[in-house]
């Protein structure tokens, strides 16, 4: 008793079905949203701020007046509007500076010592977070006693870093490297008497 095996031909593959009318439905109602989204924007943002020339005049009254003749009054000449300058920066005090910079700079010598000790991509992210907070360093403002000697040590300790991560990437030694930046972040640190 054998069973009958089906016989096999060879027949062409059906064509994908065309998704074309899909596409073009993405694409109109992305057009719709846009257009939304730019018709909200146009309303509801403001186009500018208000003169005094901008208000309403009060509406003329209906009752006529007894007085024929109207004296024409002088006007003075509109004022320039007045400008408006930023207050001065106050100069912080060396005290706060260091409590603001503190946690960059420890994390610093923190971070240094974690890419002495790693390689490849874990060195790379340590570094892209030193980075980081190199920025913040050349962007906090410092008191005005150590603002040319702050930038130039930010500068430097940027550019050891810089050089940190071409040895990393060159897959060679990154003692070196590793030992200016951190000498720079002692100088940072000696600059604000931590």
């Amino acid at each position: 008793m054998s069973e009958q095996q089906p016989e096999l031909r060879w027949a062409p593959i059906p064509p994908k079905p065309k998704n074309s009318g899909r596409v073009w439905l993405i694409v109109a109602l992305s057009v719709v949203a846009l257009a939304i989204v730019g018709a909200l924007l146009f309303f509801l943002l403001p186009r500018g701020t208000a003169t005094p020339d901008d208000t309403p005049s009060p509406a003329p009254s209906s009752t006529p007046t007894a007085t024929r003749t109207a004296t024409p009054t002088p006007t003075a000449p509109p004022s320039p509007d007045p400008v408006v300058t930023p207050p001065p920066v106050a100069d912080p005090d060396l005290d706060a500076f260091r409590d603001q910079v503190g946690p960059w700079l420890g994390d610093a010598l923190t971070g240094l010592d974690i890419v002495s000790e790693s390689n490849g991509q874990d060195a790379l992210s340590v570094l892209d977070t030193l980075q980081e907070d190199a920025q913040l360093l050349s962007g906090a403002l410092p008191p005005a006693s150590i603002g040319a000697q702050w930038r130039d040590g930010v500068s430097a300790y940027s550019q050891r870093l810089r050089d940190v991560r071409a040895a990393v990437d060159a897959g060679s030694d990154t003692a070196r490297a590793v030992d200016a930046a951190a000498s720079a972040v002692g100088e940072l640190n000696l600059l604000v008497g931590r």
